[in-house]
């Protein structure tokens, strides 16, 4: 089992959907996988959970795996969506000034992949 950390900064749906669909597929490959979501891809979090969204069943994939670790504390702050990540429950990451860092994926053993 390999072990995966997807930094998702890209905050076009376009580019999301592949995060999302990747993660889904190493994860039925028994892949550990985690998604964090970072700079500009904050913006979609109030976005992913509406219904008629086409990204919106991926989504609920994605959390019911347990495959989001969570989201930039900062990066949702500046982008106003940190209400929207606080009410679907997902976790706040900070440990580098505010913004989650790849060396504590790294020193898990997580090999990252930026998108």
């Amino acid at each position: 089992m390999k072990k995966f950390a997807l930094f998702v900064f890209n905050g076009d749906p376009i580019c999301f959907i592949h995060v999302l669909l990747n993660a889904l597929d190493m994860n039925s490959n028994g892949h550990e996988v985690n998604i964090i979501i970072e700079g500009a891809s904050a913006k979609l979090l109030p976005e992913l959970v509406k219904p008629e969204n086409p990204l919106n069943g991926l989504w609920k994939k994605s959390l019911s795996a347990g495959l989001v670790a969570g989201v930039c504390k900062a990066c949702s702050s500046k982008l106003g969506t940190l209400e929207a990540a606080k009410e679907q429950g997902l976790a706040l990451l900070d440990d580098m000034s505010g913004h989650p860092a790849m060396a504590t994926y790294r020193d898990k053993g997580f090999e990252i992949i930026t998108f």
